[in-house]
């Protein structure tokens, strides 16, 4: 067995991918209101990191666990230690928005407050707060009432104090929630002579607030932002008389009442005021009591307004058109000719929206079966579904009710395709369905005939803009046989089915992993070529990572690229000399999962669902599939190569956690998300020139 430190504490892992995203937005090199929207993902993460993973460590503290339960130390220790990170982060936040800010004045773009208004701008905000934020405002004086307020799930409010200057000891207190929800954050002002003036919703109602309360005679009138996150674990009844679209439906409610796992104020709130407002909520000598700064669920900045010159973004490539798919007009006869892979966001997801489209009117088609875990809010997947529904296919949707923070979108496409006529499953008993599937049968000179999409991503428009995701199109009997079989599982789980060619979960694919990691190992103490190299979100998954030490020690090359969580340690002598990470943040999201096994010469290419991790290996559904056309496995591994010399956005996973960017060696720069769009558009261009 390894000792504790052959692995870092996937809590510890992640805060620090986490720090590599706060990294984008420090980056002199991108575009300011970039900077800003990487501001918006590392608030966000963090949101929803103690809203999960904080939530199980204070669960866990709750019911008393203090022995080494978990990677690093006890639930007690890591929860002091991600306390420590989280504030050192908090501060480069902070910094960083101060930076970014600052800058954006240099463009005549600013961020203003209450204090900083014209008298144009005064008036334009009198008229906004009177006609849209005045009804949605709800002020609660609390500094008499037996019980707080419930607070929302990471929704801000405004904490309130107000003093009377003739009777210093007279105070009140009252609390306002910011309606975020509801209306834009950021509200652009207008013109003025110094540029475009840019205030927040928290800072408009700040610039009403004596009118809000001016039937009282207060000299003084303050707010402070708070914010109180909820442990966000779903709890489902063991009820049988209840489907479990009723259970994911109560326990979504209940999730809104979860129990708090962190408290964020203003670092400027009055002590008295604080002290009231922890005391109300129980939280005195609470862990997770975190001083901010005057705003919170930086979030929002995700969605900041497009302001400035179009230098402050990104210049947006066009998705491509993929070079085998221009040359037919029928989906199926492209498939059915060789297989297709597609890769996101560089080609187009409008490609499996148009198989879908065909699939829906064509004569010859019989049924559509597909798996969906998180599905996009105006959804042409779901319609093309539908509409399939109306063309007499039959439709079988197996949808995963439980993709986390995903639920309700999920159950509003449940209804609604159940509504049209589609069989819907939902999901697998004690298993989640995470496998990304389609499968098509089509009825073809009297026989039918089989078309599979296998992904790493979901089948969804609206993430496919933005994830780096894989997905393969193919006809090849070997791998829609057994697409079939899957399908055939969720429909009667009883049964067991077996396959040769998919990796699935959690049947086989752990045992098939370690297998392949071994031979490569074997191979390398016979003296054959041996390498690994692999690509995933999440490296977690202490078995696996055991045999990667074992087969590197034995001088197996293995070369990874982990987007987030990291748990194996690289790069220590007698241990992973031989292991090489990298991580690669950028204005993607890194989100494929890649497999390549030197396999004594005769490689393995395959493409997954899985990260490596517990709960993707032993309690989800999921499918890798192998690549098995050699131009897609050379152009595959080209992909591979591209992302493993990126030496602008590559990070190197150490011991330490400190995140150094890769060293350049030479003059040339590569950063794989331009260079992969570039192999790609010039795999297009010969084509289109060979036409």
């Amino acid at each position: 067995m390894a000792k504790t430190k052959d692995y870092i504490n996937r809590e510890i892992s992640w805060l620090s991918f986490n720090e590599r995203v706060l990294q984008e937005a420090m980056d002199p090199s991108v575009p300011l209101l970039e900077r800003l929207k990487f501001l918006g993902i590392f608030s966000s993460n963090l949101d929803e990191f103690f809203s999960v993973r904080v939530g199980t460590l204070q669960r866990m503290l709750d019911a008393g666990v203090k022995s080494r339960a978990m990677v690093s130390g006890s639930p007690k220790k890591v929860m002091n230690e991600v306390h420590d990170i989280v504030i050192g982060l908090r501060d480069k936040f902070d910094t960083a928005f101060r930076q970014i800010t600052s800058e954006l004045e240099n463009y005549n773009v600013y961020i203003v407050d209450e204090t900083e208004l014209s008298d144009e701008q005064q008036a334009f905000l009198k008229t906004y707060f009177d006609e849209k934020l005045r009804h949605r405002l709800v002020p609660i004086m609390i500094k008499d009432l037996p019980e707080f307020p419930y607070l929302r799930n990471q929704a801000i409010y405004l904490a309130v104090s107000m003093y009377r200057y003739s009777e210093s000891q007279h105070v009140n207190y009252a609390l306002i929630e910011v309606p975020a929800d509801v209306l834009p954050r950021f509200i652009v002002l207008p013109g003025s002579d110094k540029g475009t003036c840019v205030i927040m919703l928290d800072d408009v109602i700040r610039f009403r607030l004596e009118g809000i309360f001016s039937t009282f005679d207060y000299g003084s009138i303050k707010a402070y932002t708070i914010k109180l996150t909820r442990d966000a674990e779903l709890d489902f009844e063991d009820d049988v008389t209840k489907s479990f679209f009723e259970k994911v439906s109560e326990s979504l409610k209940a999730r809104e009442r979860g129990e708090p796992v962190r408290f964020v104020y203003d670092q400027e709130m009055p002590g008295d005021l604080l002290e009231f407002i922890l005391g109300k909520l129980h939280l005195v000598g609470f862990d997770n009591i975190v001083s901010g700064g005057r705003y919170h669920n930086a979030r929002d900045f995700m969605n900041f307004p497009a302001v400035g010159p179009e230098t402050l973004v990104y210049k947006k490539d066009k998705p491509l058109l993929h070079r085998d798919l221009i040359r037919h007009k029928s989906m199926f006869n492209a498939i059915k000719e060789r297989d297709i892979l597609l890769h996101y966001p560089y080609q187009s997801f409008g490609h499996y929206i148009d198989l879908l489209r065909e699939a829906a009117i064509d004569p010859n088609v019989v049924s559509i079966k597909t798996t969906l875990y998180r599905v996009a809010r105006s959804s042409n997947v779901g319609n093309a579904l539908i509409n399939a529904v109306k063309n007499g296919k039959e439709v079988t949707v197996v949808i995963e009710l439980q993709a986390r923070f995903d639920e309700e979108r999920n159950m509003y496409w449940t209804r609604k395709l159940e509504e049209a006529g589609a069989k819907i499953i939902d999901g697998v008993p004690n298993l989640k369905v995470h496998s990304k599937l389609c499968h098509i049968t089509r009825l073809e000179g009297g026989e039918l005939v089989h078309y599979s999409c296998i992904g790493t991503g979901n089948f969804n428009e609206d993430t496919a803009k933005v994830y780096c995701d894989h997905t393969l199109m193919t006809a090849n009997k070997d791998l829609t046989n057994e697409v079939e079989r899957i399908f055939n599982f969720f429909n009667c789980n009883y049964k067991r089915f077996v396959y040769k060619h998919l990796l699935v979960s959690p049947m086989h694919m752990r045992r098939k992993l370690l297998a392949m990691i071994d031979k490569e190992r074997k191979n390398a103490m016979a003296g054959r070529p041996a390498y690994i190299y692999a690509k995933m979100n999440s490296l977690v998954d202490s078995q696996l990572i055991r045999k990667l030490y074992d087969a590197g020690m034995e001088g197996v090359k293995i070369k990874l690229i982990i987007r987030g969580i990291c748990s194996l340690v690289p790069g220590v002598k007698g241990l992973s000399e031989n292991i090489e990470v990298i991580s690669i943040v950028d204005k993607y999201l890194e989100h494929s999962r890649i497999l390549i096994f030197c396999n004594g010469g005769n490689e393995k290419y395959y493409i997954s669902s899985a990260d490596w991790m517990v709960r993707n290996l032993d309690r989800r559904i999921e499918v890798a599939a192998p690549i098995y056309d050699h131009d897609l496995q050379q152009e595959l591994k080209e992909y591979m190569e591209l992302q493993f010399r990126d030496n602008m956005k590559a990070r190197v996973i150490n011991e330490p956690q400190d995140n150094k960017y890769r060293k350049r060696a030479g003059n040339e720069l590569c950063r794989a998300q331009v260079d992969i769009y570039r192999f790609l558009e010039g795999k297009l261009r010969d084509v289109e020139v060979n036409r």
